[in-house]
C-alpha cells in the first residue's frame, strides 16, 4: 500500500481501488468454484443415498460424508460471500473518493433528510443561510462532506454545519480531524463494517428502548420460574427412568402451574422480547462501528473522550452489546418449533425477558452515550476524509478581538478546481490589536454586471465561513477570522403557501439578520446580502438599504452587499472608510459575454443588462 503521508490522495485511492477490485475478481472466481463443488456434493449425496439406503451395497454411515462435506462447503461459501461483499464495498469507497477528488461527485451520493431528528430539522428550517449557501440538496456541501453510515452521524454533521461552534470546540475538532486525516484503514473499516449498506440505526428508537422503565417488576418471578423449570426437568428424568405415571402427572401439574404463573405477565414478557428484536437490529451496525473505534490509539483529546464514552461500568461497549446479542439469539430460538415446545416447561421466555431487563438496567443509560460518541466520530471522520482528499486546504485560524475576517486566495469548495477562480478579501481591522492608521473596512459593496460573479463570491465566503465554524478545513491559501454567526439573503423567494411576496420575505429575513446582530453578544455576525431590496422602487430601496446597513454596522457586524444600483456606492451615515467599493468586470468579444471573475477595487462603471438582452435577440 502507498504511504498516505507522502503520496497524493488520488494515487493512494487508485492503488487501494485496484487492490480491492483484484480481490473482488479472485473471490468471484472462488465463489463460482465453490458453487460447483456444492453442486457436485449434492449429486454425490444422491448417489451415496442410492447405494447405501436403497441398494444397501455399502454401510449407511457413508451418507454422512457428503452431508458433512456439503455443510463445510456451505460455511466456506458463506465466508467467501461475506468477503466478496466487503471487497465490493471497499472498492466503492475509493471510487467515491476518487469522484470527490476529481470533482465528479455531484449527485452521486444524495442524502435523505427525512430521517433528521426533530431538533436538526427545525434548525435547518430556521437557518439564515442553509438554502442560500447550498448547504443541503443535490450537489450541496453536505453531500460532498458526509460519509456517515448512521442516521445520527448524518444528523450530527448537518447540525455542525447549521450552527457555529464555540472556539474551544472548533479547536478540539481541528485536532481530532488532524489525528484522523491519515487513518485511511480506519475510515475504510468504518465504511464497510456490518452488513448494512443503507443508512442505519434509528437512534431515537434505540434510545427509547434503552431508557424504558422495567415493565416486569416481579423480581421473584425468574427465581420461581427457575425452580419450576428444575422441577420439570426432574419430573421428566424420573419419567424417563421408569417411575411411571406419577412422574408424568407431576410434570403435567408443574406445566399447568407454570402456565398459570406466567399468564398475568405474558403480555409484558412478549413486549420486552418484541422491542428487544427492534433494538438488536439497530445495535448490529452500531456494534460493528464501535468495534472499529475501540482498539484505535488516538492522540486528540476529543477522540480519547469519544473512546471513553464507549464503555459501561468499565465494560467495553462492544462486549456489552455482544452479551445482548447472545440474549437476542435465545430470543430468536423461541421461534423454533422445538424451543416453542419446551418454552413453557423450562420457562425460557421468562428468563430471557428478565435477562434483557437486567442488561438494560445495567447498560441502558450508557446507550445514549454510545450513540452520541459514534455520531460524533462519524461526523469527524467525514470532515477528516474531506481534509485528506484536499491536502492544500488549511485549517482556519481563530482570532480574538473585534469582528474581522481575512481570506487569501479564497475558492468555492463546490466548484471544480479547474473552473474555480480565487479571490482575496478582508473585512474588519487589519491586525490585532487594530491598527488605527489603516481603514477599518467592515462592508464590501460589490457591483458588476449580471453573471460576473458577485453572488458566487458571497457564497464562496459564506460556505468557507460555515466550514471554519464547524471545525473543518477551508478552500483558501489562508483564512483567519473571529468567531462568527453567518446570515444571508441571497435566494429569498416569495411564498405562495404563506401568501408572502418576495419583498416581504426579504424584509422579514433582514429583520431576522438585524435581530441576530443585536442579540449576538459574544460572537460577531457576517452578513451576505444579494441585490438588497430590489423588490421595491429606487427611492425606497435606497433609503431602506442605507438604514439596514447602518444598523448592521452600528451593531458591529461585517459583510458583503452586491448591487446593480450605483446609488448605493456611497451610503450616508457610516464611519469614514467603513465601506469599500469592489467590482467585477466583463467584456463582449465576438458577440459573446466574457468574464474573468476577478475582484477589483472601485465601483463598476458599466452594466451589461442591455447588451445581454440584445445578445439573445430582444429588440431593445
Amino acid at each position: 500500500m502507498a504511504d498516505p503521508f507522502s503520496t497524493p490522495p488520488a494515487d493512494v485511492y487508485l492503488r487501494r481501488l485496484q487492490h480491492h477490485e483484484q480481490q473482488e475478481s479472485q473471490l468471484k472466481a472462488t465463489h463460482l468454484w465453490v458453487g460447483y463443488v456444492r453442486l457436485f456434493l449434492a449429486l454425490l449425496f444422491l448417489i451415496t443415498a442410492w447405494f447405501t439406503i436403497f441398494q444397501r451395497d455399502a454401510p449407511r454411515s457413508l451418507i454422512a460424508i457428503p452431508i458433512l462435506l456439503f455443510l463445510a462447503a456451505g460455511i466456506l461459501h458463506a465466508r467467501i460471500l461475506r468477503r466478496l461483499s466487503t471487497a465490493r464495498r471497499s472498492a466503492q469507497v475509493y471510487r467515491d473518493g476518487l469522484a470527490r477528488i476529481e470533482d465528479r461527485w455531484y449527485g452521486l451520493n444524495p442524502r435523505d433528510l427525512t430521517t433528521l431528528s426533530a431538533a436538526t430539522a427545525a434548525q435547518l428550517q430556521s437557518s439564515l443561510y442553509a438554502s442560500d449557501l447550498d448547504i443541503t440538496g443535490t450537489g450541496g456541501l453536505f453531500e460532498l462532506l458526509c460519509t456517515a453510515r448512521t442516521r445520527m452521524g448524518q444528523d450530527t454533521l448537518l447540525a455542525w454545519l447549521l450552527a457555529p461552534a464555540p472556539t474551544p470546540t472548533i479547536l478540539a475538532r481541528q485536532a481530532a480531524i488532524a489525528d484522523l486525516r491519515h487513518r485511511i484503514d480506519l475510515r475504510e473499516r468504518m465504511s464497510v463494517a456490518g452488513d448494512a449498506t443503507t443508512l442505519g440505526v434509528h437512534a431515537d428508537d434505540l434510545r427509547s428502548w434503552a431508557l424504558a422503565p422495567d415493565t416486569l417488576q416481579q423480581h421473584w418471578l425468574p427465581w420461581l420460574a427457575a425452580l419450576l423449570a428444575l422441577a420439570a426437568v426432574a419430573s421428566t428424568l424420573a419419567w424417563l427412568s421408569g417411575f411411571g405415571n406419577s412422574a408424568l402427572l407431576a410434570l403435567f401439574a408443574i406445566i399447568i402451574l407454570e402456565a398459570t404463573l406466567r399468564k398475568p405477565f405474558k403480555s409484558h414478557i412478549d413486549s420486552v422480547l418484541l422491542h428487544t428484536d427492534t433494538a438488536l437490529k439497530n445495535l448490529h451496525l452500531l456494534s460493528a462501528l464501535i468495534a472499529q473505534l475501540e482498539p484505535e490509539t488516538f492522540t486528540a483529546p476529543l477522540l480519547i473522550d469519544i473512546q471513553q464514552r464507549l464503555t459501561s461500568h468499565s465494560t467495553p461497549a462492544s462486549t456489552a452489546i455482544a452479551k445482548l446479542a447472545t440474549l437476542g439469539q435465545f430470543r430468536d430460538s423461541l421461534d423454533n418449533m422445538i424451543v416453542k415446545f419446551i418454552d413453557l416447561p423450562f420457562m425460557v421466555s421468562v428468563q430471557v425477558a428478565f435477562a434483557v431487563q437486567r442488561w438494560r438496567r445495567r447498560h441502558g443509560a450508557a446507550v445514549p452515550l454510545w450513540l452520541s460518541a459514534v455520531a460524533e466520530a462519524e461526523a469527524l471522520l467525514s470532515l477528516a476524509t474531506y481534509s485528506y482528499e484536499h491536502p492544500s486546504d488549511p485549517f482556519p485560524e481563530l482570532l480574538n478581538g473585534p469582528t474581522r475576517l481575512n481570506a487569501i486566495a479564497l475558492g468555492h469548495p463546490l466548484i471544480a478546481a479547474a473552473k474555480c477562480v480565487r479571490n482575496s478579501l478582508q473585512l474588519g481591522p487589519h491586525q490585532s490589536p487594530p491598527d488605527q492608521t489603516q481603514p477599518d473596512t467592515r462592508l464590501l459593496l460589490i457591483s458588476g454586471s449580471n453573471m460576473s460573479g458577485k453572488s458566487t463570491l458571497m457564497r464562496t465566503l459564506g460556505v468557507n465561513a460555515v466550514l471554519a465554524m464547524a471545525g473543518a478545513t477551508v478552500r483558501a491559501q489562508s483564512f483567519t477570522l473571529t468567531p462568527l454567526h453567518i446570515a444571508a439573503s441571497i435566494l429569498v423567494n416569495d411564498s405562495l403557501h404563506e401568501g408572502h411576496s418576495r419583498f416581504y420575505a426579504e424584509i422579514d429575513r433582514l429583520h431576522r439578520i438585524c435581530t441576530l446582530a443585536k442579540t449576538s453578544s459574544s460572537d460577531g455576525v457576517l452578513f451576505l446580502l444579494d441585490e438588497l431590496l430590489q423588490g421595491t422602487n429606487s427611492k425606497d430601496r435606497l433609503i431602506g438599504a442605507q438604514g439596514v446597513l447602518r444598523t448592521l454596522i452600528d451593531l458591529g457586524a461585517i459583510g458583503i452587499v452586491t448591487t446593480h444600483d450605483l446609488a448605493l456606492a456611497d451610503i450616508d451615515g457610516l464611519p469614514p472608510h467603513t465601506l469599500k467599493n469592489m467590482h467585477f468586470q466583463d467584456q463582449i468579444l465576438d458577440n459573446q459575454m466574457h468574464f474573468d471573475f476577478t475582484l477589483r477595487e472601485g465601483a463598476a462603471m458599466k452594466s451589461n443588462g442591455i447588451a445581454l438582452m440584445r445578445l439573445i435577440g430582444l429588440n431593445v
